[in-house]
């Protein structure tokens, strides 16, 4: 299966085609990886990505998408990508965390322990999950919940590992990393939990807030 990867959750957006077959050789085919920019230059890293691979468009079966959390306008750009695939091709879709991708990066890097992905949730507080790391596997110990900094720290101080995008902006010397599509694409090899398009949401843990609009203004003729 050739699986299609977009990672746009993080300031280093990326998009990776990923063989999905167990004996298929090189696992990334094509890796397109943009950072800094102020928008994202979607459909040219995804063919970026197709060309490297030596593929197109149709030969794609499955596309994975990073739920964040992280940049909620990024994650929406991947979901709305994947959803217009997905109505014009018949191709399968998981949405997999990108808080757990940033864990296998880290795995990857060989770094192992107790590991804490910090990513930054805005108005003064973290996205925060635990991990346990070896060379052999990797376990959740603390699902991704809102955190303070006070919270953090406290972790930091029980001897934590810390990483994520922008964690150098809180805890100086932690290991800056970005969730990549890469990753995200050979984490989407062994899942079989797809979904259609309508079910793929953000991984957004404040509570929906709305405010109702007040009633029209009637002004005398």
């Amino acid at each position: 299966m050739k699986i299609l990867a977009l990672e746009f959750s993080s300031p280093q957006r990326s998009v990776a085609v990923v063989h999905g077959g167990a004996d298929a050789g090189p696992l990334c085919l094509g890796e397109a990886i943009e950072t800094g920019a102020r928008s994202t230059n979607t459909l040219g890293l995804v063919e970026d990505a197709l060309r490297q691979a030596q593929l197109d468009r149709s030969q794609i079966e499955c596309l994975a998408i990073g739920l964040g959390p992280g940049s909620y306008n990024g994650i929406r750009l991947a979901i709305a990508l994947a959803q217009g695939w997905q109505l014009a091709r018949p191709v399968k879709l998981l949405g997999i965390s990108s808080a757990e991708c940033l864990a296998a990066e880290a795995q990857a890097e060989g770094i192992f322990g107790q590991v804490e992905v910090v990513v930054d949730a805005q108005r003064n507080e973290l996205y925060l999950a635990g991990y346990e790391l070896s060379r052999d596997g990797r376990r959740e110990i603390a699902p991704i919940h809102l955190a303070t900094l006070a919270e953090a720290q406290a972790r930091q101080q029980a001897g934590g590992i810390f990483i994520g995008p922008e964690v150098t902006n809180w805890f100086p010397g932690s290991r800056v990393l970005f969730p990549r599509a890469a990753t995200l694409g050979q984490l989407a090899r062994d899942r079989t939990d797809f979904v259609p398009g309508e079910k793929l949401e953000p991984i957004y843990l404040r509570a929906t807030q709305f405010v109702k609009a007040p009633p029209p203004r009637i002004v005398a003729s």
